[in-house]
C-alpha cells in the first residue's frame, strides 16, 4: 500500500472545510495502529479537545498552529511548518488550526477519539466521540 499526498483517499469535507484521510489501520480496534491524514484550511481553528491515545503527527505540508490549555487562543500557539514532528500525547487539551492550506499525517493506536472540552462545538472531520 502507498500513496502520494496528492492521492489521499480523502472523505467529504466538513462544513468547516476540514477533511480526514484514513490511509492504513483501524482506529476503532483496541491496540491497532492506524494512519491518518487530515487536512486543515487556511483560517481553520479546532476548538479545544483531547485524543483517547498518543497522537504522533508530522506535518507535511503549510503550517500547524498548537496551543494547549481547554480555551482556543490562538495567539499563543506555537507553529510547526512543514517537516515538523510533534507528539500530542493522550489527555493533553489542546486547539489547531493554521492560517495556510496544511496538511499532516499522524500515526496513532485505537480505541481512537476525540473529546471535546465544549461539548457544544461542531467537530471537525474525522472526528469519532
Amino acid at each position: 500500500m502507498a500513496f502520494s499526498a496528492d492521492s489521499f483517499p480523502w472523505g467529504e469535507p466538513a462544513p468547516d472545510g476540514s477533511r480526514y484521510a484514513l490511509l492504513e489501520g483501524r482506529r476503532d480496534v483496541d491496540g491497532a495502529l492506524f494512519t491518518y491524514a487530515f487536512f486543515i484550511p487556511a483560517g481553520f481553528w479546532d476548538a479545544a479537545h483531547w485524543h483517547s491515545r498518543d497522537a504522533r503527527v508530522f506535518v507535511l505540508s503549510g503550517a500547524l498552529h498548537l496551543g494547549y490549555g481547554d480555551v482556543l487562543e490562538p495567539e499563543s500557539a506555537t507553529v510547526f511548518g512543514a517537516g515538523a514532528f510533534v507528539l500530542v500525547p493522550a489527555g493533553a487539551r489542546h486547539f489547531d488550526g493554521s492560517d495556510v492550506d496544511t496538511v499532516i499525517v499522524g500515526v496513532a493506536s485505537g480505541v481512537w477519539t476525540t473529546h471535546y472540552v465544549d461539548s457544544g462545538v461542531r467537530p471537525s472531520a474525522g472526528t469519532v466521540s
